[in-house]
């Protein structure tokens, strides 16, 4: 019997009630402007937490229905099902003025979006409710966040996983208890709003070819040009532009949309334009010629550099075991070298030498630096440094002013232990108790740490989930982006920058998602990347002129897969004047992929900074 009643049992929910629709899809893939739902399940649930509607249906997609070992839907179960066209505007009745719910949200938004546009339908959903996302803000002790594993923690019976009906009705017992918890710690709900999206987002687009060739430089005057050469092309031509573009790809150059100061040649008749391509190779010295000189240089284009191809190295079964019997491992704050990543064994509390081993501590008040000193210190005895109130934290360190602090009545309400400064000198600790614990506890980083990222199962690298949070912001809002880089540090072409205007690589082996205003996460499949891509930057920018001293730190989780637990979290917080701010990077040493905590910051803007990887985001 489930745990978890059929409503919320509590007096006034004010700021957590909602008309809730909850969701779950099944697929044929995982690409939403490619695969197709097979089934779905909508549950609606008033204010009060009780159930008011509920509906579900097979699909036919018109198309293989993939992976049938994990959702079971095959061909003939499929077979007489209606299309989603003609069950479209009963489930847009059922979403209408409800706050959509779904374990992973973002995946079943935009598989309900491109369906609605293939139908020439609007998706009626102003807002989403992430659960992932929200026990990612609560904490829970569980290894990961998947339905499964979170049903279980809140004693929510599952019956039939992967079973689109059922799967709801798990999702439905886990909003209730994930919201009562959220009502304990008095967290906001991480409710991301819906625009309408424009139909002409959800036509796929071919995936550009990466050039294959290392960009060489400059066309020098008189001289040849060379395959990976980035080259650019403004105003009227007498060929057609797509007829240009497509020679000189095949030959082996770079075609851009933009120019930046790693352009190689700008192709214009009009020199004297105003374009901003034309203005920006003037601003850069990029060199400029005609489209007749452009036709004659490509009938001689030299032989490239071709990018370095480089496998991905598995480490061996017997290897990983080994490296996790050794226990935990230490980095130091700067260290060049990378170690192996097994998760943190639960450690016995009030060793001598990392007194904070196992607890989580959240630090309030205090000017940015003496916050920032106190949560290096705190990694330094051994703890995690937390940025928010949650139910994994164990002890709060109070600063000048840091009584306060909104979270103090709550964190008084929960028995937490409260600390001045003087305990960071000398701290003693009482064991976590039981409900904090985790089997695993996610390995520490301190700023400049490396590890490598394991290969779980002798299989090429999964998706790997870099997650950024932060105490939420009302005055305004923060970006988080992403840049492929290849060898020379650089874009190889401009849809190599990822942000919230281009949250998906063109093959989608990259994508922005939105768990709500205090985290995002940059999504990423190590073996899919092209050769090309050495090395993968996550950053964060400011909207405006605030200060990531005002924001305070940045967390940063590593994870793989999006329901998995982190195995390695950091916490960065050394920026003060700066409004941009690399967070970690993901980049290839010899045959493996490593993650470095970076936590370095630059008064500039997003635009400087993305010029500097030769991008032009004015573009």
């Amino acid at each position: 019997m489930s745990l978890v009643s059929s409503s919320f049992d509590l007096p006034d929910m004010g700021d957590y009630a909602y008309d809730w629709a909850l969701v779950d899809v099944e697929t044929s893939g995982l690409t939403a402007r490619r695969d197709r739902v097979l089934s779905v399940a909508v549950i609606t649930i008033g204010p009060d937490g009780e159930q008011t509607g509920e509906f579900s249906t097979l699909l036919d997609p018109g198309c293989d229905p993939g992976p049938v070992e994990v959702h079971g839907l095959t061909v003939e179960r499929l077979r007489g099902a209606p299309t989603f066209d003609q069950v479209a505007g009963r489930i847009g009745a059922m979403l209408q003025d409800r706050v959509l719910v779904a374990h992973n949200a973002q995946f079943d938004y935009d598989f309900l979006a491109h369906e609605f546009a293939r139908a020439r339908m609007w998706l009626p959903v102003s807002q989403r409710l992430c659960t992932l996302a929200l026990n990612r803000q609560v904490d829970p002790p569980t290894d990961d966040m998947k339905l499964g594993t979170l049903a279980a923690h809140y004693g929510v019976p599952q019956q039939r996983a992967h079973e689109a009906l059922d799967d709801t009705r798990v999702l439905a017992g886990i909003l209730r208890a994930s919201l009562r918890e959220a009502v304990r710690l008095d967290l906001p709900l991480p409710l991301v709003a819906c625009p309408p999206r424009a139909e002409s987002q959800f036509t796929p687009q071919p995936p550009k070819t990466p050039c294959a060739y290392r960009n060489p430089g400059r066309l020098t005057p008189g001289g040849p040009l060379q395959q990976g050469m980035k080259v650019a092309i403004t105003g009227e031509t007498a060929h057609a532009r797509a007829e240009l573009v497509g020679r000189a790809v095949a030959i082996g150059l770079n075609m851009m949309t933009s120019v930046s100061r790693h352009t190689s040649v700008l192709v214009t008749n009009e020199p004297a334009s105003s374009s901003a391509k034309a203005r920006r190779a003037l601003a850069e010295g990029v060199p400029v010629i005609d489209e007749h000189a452009f036709l004659r240089l490509l009938a001689d284009v030299r032989p490239g550099t071709a990018h370095e191809a480089t496998a991905v190295a598995v480490t061996p079964v017997a290897e990983r075991e080994a490296e996790a019997l050794a226990g935990p491992v230490e980095l130091a704050p700067s260290t060049t070298s990378a170690v192996p990543v097994p998760r943190r064994p639960v450690p016995s509390v009030g060793t001598l030498d990392k007194p904070l081993a196992g607890r989580r501590v959240l630090v309030l008040g205090g000017v940015h630096a003496d916050a920032a000193a106190a949560r290096t210190r705190i990694v330094e005895l051994g703890g995690s440094a937390a940025v928010n109130l949650s139910a994994s934290v164990t002890d709060v360190v109070l600063l000048a002013g840091g009584e306060g602090d909104r979270r103090m009545s709550r964190i008084t309400a929960l028995e937490l232990p409260v600390h001045d400064l003087h305990w960071l000198t000398a701290p003693t600790a009482t064991a976590p108790a039981a409900a904090t614990l985790r089997t695993q506890e996610p390995h520490v980083m301190p700023r400049g740490g490396v590890i490598d990222l394991p290969m779980p199962h002798g299989r090429p690298a999964p998706d790997w989930y870099v997650t950024a949070g932060w105490s939420p912001q009302t005055d305004y809002e923060i970006d988080v982006v992403a840049f492929l880089l290849d060898e020379d540090e650089q874009v190889t072409f401009d849809e190599d920058f990822i942000f919230y205007g281009a949250p998906e690589s063109p093959a989608g082996t990259v994508r922005l998602l939105t768990g709500g205003p205090a985290e995002q996460t940059i999504a990423l499949n190590l073996a899919s990347l092209p050769p090309a891509t050495r090395k993968v930057i996550v950053a964060a920018a400011i909207d405006g002129t605030a200060t990531f001293g005002r924001v305070g730190a940045i967390q940063i989780g590593a994870a793989p897969g999006s329901s998995g637990a982190p195995l390695a979290r950091a916490t960065l917080d050394a920026a003060t004047t700066e409004r941009t701010m690399l967070l970690a990077e993901i980049y290839r040493r010899g045959p493996v992929w490593r993650l470095r905590a970076v936590g370095q910051g630059y008064d500039h803007g997003l635009d400087a900074l993305a010029r500097g990887y030769g991008v032009d985001i004015a573009e």
